[in-house]
């Protein structure tokens, strides 16, 4: 295989534009789940005035079960996008219950 001072210009250019491409994505990422835990901030505080329970299974299944039907749509592994949602519900659940003081 090539090194990297023997790649092609084309070649070099095209895969800096990938890496801008991705390094944007990545950015467009944070910034979304910075929103979407804004968003459960403020449910975890209303739940914690309501004195709901942090988790809500139900939900939880239900949001899973959309996230694998919206991954396969968009040809990604609907496994990945459970492990992510998964964890994301995690630290959401953990942040309720530090809102509410039950940690």
């Amino acid at each position: 295989m090539n090194s990297s001072t023997d790649l092609d210009e084309s070649v070099r250019t095209e895969l800096t534009s990938l890496r801008d491409s991705i390094d944007n994505i990545d950015a467009a990422v944070v910034h979304m789940l910075a929103e979407r835990f804004k968003c459960t901030q403020r449910v975890g505080r209303l739940k914690a005035e309501h004195d709901l329970p942090a988790a809500d299974p139900a939900r939880e299944a239900r949001q899973i079960a959309r996230l694998r039907g919206l991954a396969e749509d968009a040809k990604l592994d609907p496994a990945f996008a459970e492990k992510l949602l998964n964890f994301i519900i995690a630290e959401v659940i953990r942040h309720h219950e530090t809102i509410a003081g039950r940690s």
